[in-house]
């Protein structure tokens, strides 16, 4: 007997052509840590070199597949190693020159970003990590597909508050480097905390020590298909019941990622990793995250009960994924940056939804405070305030959270800023300017939460 019916393959044939579902991104990780060299060029040709040998076929594979079997494949990536561990045996290399080869390898193969100009900080600095952190402002406005993170926290090890400094005053200042071009280099940028080691999405993917060498990750979106879902179901149905059919919706979308995931491992010889189901918006009518909120009962994305509605679709959301693969990773869940998603656009713009209520959002999503504008004269310590608070409500949720913040120099709140693409556009929302600055620069350690201790 077939496993499949031909209501299911009308259904998702459906959710390709109607309802915006696509596979988001094919990233594959690869390990430069045969790369360490203490000759700076030589590692960067070494790091040029395993990118364009591993990663070589990779969009020609995924074209033909998408081709093939008539699945969107919107992105194909790569994440490596936080470029931080190889800078430590080079201590005279100027950080830069490997954004650069990074930005050379992923332009040589086709890919849209590469990802893991990185560095894991959320217990303290190792060699190469402060002067990758410095540097993180020239080579984002000096390279063109390279992405960078920074993790500064973990429910293990508390918040790194010299760390939570340098970063805001590297996100000001790559917002200013690349005012040319929209404050694009802060949209590349994202500080973490609990930064999941395998996540396929930009820009906080890097490829984790305790990875293989090489392999394939998959993302998922399909915000769209589960809202169309939602629309056909009675307005009086129980929530029990929204909470089923979103299941039964990510299970679907779950199976089409590991449907690909499976085929560009064969074809590559290389390890399938892990499948993120992540509903990631798009800017497009009818993608919106928001919208699926709304779809839930309410009036726009922001009023009261907006929590609770971005509470059920997550776990909703990660319950049917888990079900349709065994590898279910990365970030899996609802993301809700604001300038990429129609929905949240529009409630910004009417002033419902704020930076506060994002903030408390961010405490049952999948990630934080993202793609959010801001004024660009907010101080510094302020946006590390920002990364404080919300790198503070994973460490204690155990959750992994992040900011992805832009301040736009010249722009005032109620200004447009326009990316284009899957980046979009947003209005510069208020921000809070109260001075954390005294706080800010006490520096230290945020102790780890009591509940951290599980052995």
């Amino acid at each position: 007997m077939s496993m499949f019916n031909t209501g299911d393959i009308l259904e998702t044939i459906e959710m390709f052509t109607q309802e915006n579902l696509d596979v988001r991104t094919v990233t594959m990780g690869i390990s430069l840590l045969d790369c360490i060299d203490p000759d700076p060029a030589r590692a960067c040709e070494k790091v040029y070199r395993k990118i364009t040998a591993r990663a070589g076929k990779l969009v020609p594979t995924v074209d033909a597949i998408a081709a093939e079997y008539g699945i969107p494949i919107i992105n194909k990536r790569i994440s490596v190693t936080p470029i931080a561990m190889l800078l430590g045996a080079c201590p005279d290399a100027d950080p830069v020159d490997f954004a650069k080869a990074l930005d050379a390898a992923g332009k040589a193969v086709g890919v849209n970003f590469v990802g893991g100009y990185t560095a894991l900080v959320h217990k303290g600095f190792s060699a190469g990590d402060k002067r990758l952190i410095a540097s993180i402002p020239r080579a984002l406005a000096q390279t063109d597909i390279v992405c960078s993170s920074v993790n500064i926290g973990a429910t293990k090890a508390g918040l790194n508050m010299d760390a939570v400094k340098m970063m805001g005053q590297a996100i000001r200042k790559t917002a200013e480097m690349t005012a040319d071009r929209q404050c694009i280099g802060a949209a590349k940028l994202v500080v973490f905390c609990n930064a999941p080691e395998d996540n396929p999405f930009m820009a906080g993917a890097f490829h984790g020590a305790g990875e293989p060498d090489c392999e394939i990750h998959v993302g998922v979106s399909g915000p769209g298909a589960v809202r169309a879902a939602l629309a056909r179901l009675p307005k009086d149905a129980p929530i029990d019941e929204v909470a089923s059919l979103v299941k039964r919706t990510a299970f679907k979308i779950t199976r089409v990622g590991q449907l690909v995931a499976n085929l560009v491992s064969r074809e590559l010889g290389v390890p399938a990793g892990i499948i993120d189901l992540s509903l990631a918006p798009t800017p497009a009518i009818g993608d919106s995250v928001a919208n699926i909120l709304e779809e839930m009962g309410l009036a726009q994305c922001g009023c009261c009960g907006t929590t609770a509605c971005l509470a059920l679709l997550n776990d909703a959301v990660k319950k049917g994924g888990v079900m349709a693969s065994n590898h279910v990773g990365g970030l899996s869940g609802a993301f809700i940056p604001v300038s990429e998603d129609a929905g949240m656009i529009h409630a910004a713009e009417t002033g419902c939804l704020t930076i506060e209520k994002l903030e408390a959002m961010t405490a049952v999503c999948s990630v934080g405070i993202d793609m959010v504008i801001i004024p660009g004269d907010t101080p510094a310590s302020v946006i590390s305030g920002l990364i404080a608070d919300e790198a503070a409500i994973g460490m204690v949720n155990s959750k992994t959270t992040a900011v992805r913040i832009i301040p736009a120099p010249g722009k005032q709140v109620g200004d447009m800023v326009e990316f284009g693409g899957l980046l979009g556009s947003a209005p510069v929302m208020p921000c809070h300017t109260g001075s954390a600055e005294e706080f800010v620069a006490r520096g230290g350690r945020i102790p780890a939460p009591m509940h951290s201790l599980k052995n």
